[in-house]
């Protein structure tokens, strides 16, 4: 135990870079000729209305990117990122409005054709948007599939869960479209195998309850072998299986308050009864099993059985419900 929290603690003690010793300096972000991928990119930007700021090498990777000014109206966010939050959106505008400037680029990439899309800024371009800016200035990338990776490091991540299960889910959606490549080498961009599926579930129902099976999937749900597109076959018919297990869940409170059993955490006591892991040693049971077996006592559950006490002793969040 004493050697695993050792290597637990050396992980996580990263050792920092010696000072000034990694990247480009200063002076050498603009030196060179630009590749023609990225001259390219500046005049497909001059043609669909924009203004090229500058050209130029991020000063880590030395990676050549663009600083632009794009019309408002031909970005859009990629279509897997985390729903819009109003609210969020209302905040930053009032703050850019009192402001007076907008003093953050949003990350853009180019799409098709005279449209980009925005894998990090989605709530800077609805405040902009709602303030009627004609324009936003971003930093464009010439490579697409960077909107991908940028989701694993994203500025503007999700806050919960249901958000980035749903995000995950959408961007897994749209990779089985664009290649054939196994789900297990999109483990960074991914994230975790349990989001695909809680957001699997979240887009067949707004109200699921993610929370109260994610740790269950944290253990038995990994990333599949298979191609991306048989992967997500696979996907949704974990997904039918936990959706069919949340209705029983489900069930068994309706059952338990029409017994005069009141409490937040009556999902999480109905889940952990029926939850058969916490006897299970084994690091990484299989699926299907782990869930068939769930899935059977949750149908076998009898409220009549449970007594007051009980359920007084439960602790842990509530749901999300």
């Amino acid at each position: 135990m004493a050697t695993a929290k050792k290597k637990r603690a050396a992980k996580k003690a990263k050792k920092a870079a010696a000072a000034r010793t990694r990247g480009l300096t200063a002076g050498q972000l603009t030196k060179g000729e630009p590749p023609a991928a990225v001259r390219a990119l500046l005049d497909r930007i001059a043609g669909d209305g924009g203004t090229v700021i500058g050209a130029y090498r991020d000063p880590l990777g030395g990676k050549w990117q663009v600083l632009a000014a794009l019309p408002i109206d031909a970005v859009r966010p990629t279509p897997f990122q985390r729903d819009l939050s109003e609210a969020h959106v209302a905040k930053l505008g009032d703050a850019i409005d009192k402001l007076d400037r907008f003093l953050d680029p949003i990350i853009a990439v180019p799409a098709t054709e005279g449209e980009y899309w925005s894998p990090n800024g989605y709530h800077r371009l609805g405040a902009m948007t709602q303030l009627g800016a004609r324009a936003i200035v971003a930093i464009v990338v010439p490579e697409p599939e960077v909107a991908h990776r940028i989701l694993a490091l994203n500025t503007e991540k999700a806050h919960n869960l249901r958000e980035r299960a749903l995000e995950v889910s959408r961007l897994a959606e749209a990779l089985a479209g664009l290649d054939d490549r196994s789900e297990r080498t999109y483990a960074e961009e991914f994230e975790e195998a349990a989001l695909i599926t809680l957001g699997l579930c979240y887009q067949e129902n707004g109200r699921f309850s993610g929370g109260a099976y994610h740790p269950i999937l944290k253990r038995c749900d990994q990333f599949l072998g298979s191609k991306l597109p048989a992967a997500l076959v696979e996907r949704r018919a974990r997904a039918a299986k936990l959706l069919e297990l949340n209705e029983h869940v489900n069930a068994a409170v309706s059952g338990l308050k029409a017994k005069g059993l009141e409490s937040p955490y009556l999902k999480a006591f109905v889940v952990s009864r029926i939850n058969h892991l916490r006897f299970v040693k084994e690091k990484h049971p299989d699926f299907d099993a782990t869930i068939d077996r769930i899935l059977g006592a949750a149908r076998r559950f009898n409220p009549a059985n449970v007594k007051a006490d009980q359920v007084a002793r439960t602790g842990g969040a509530p749901t999300e419900e």
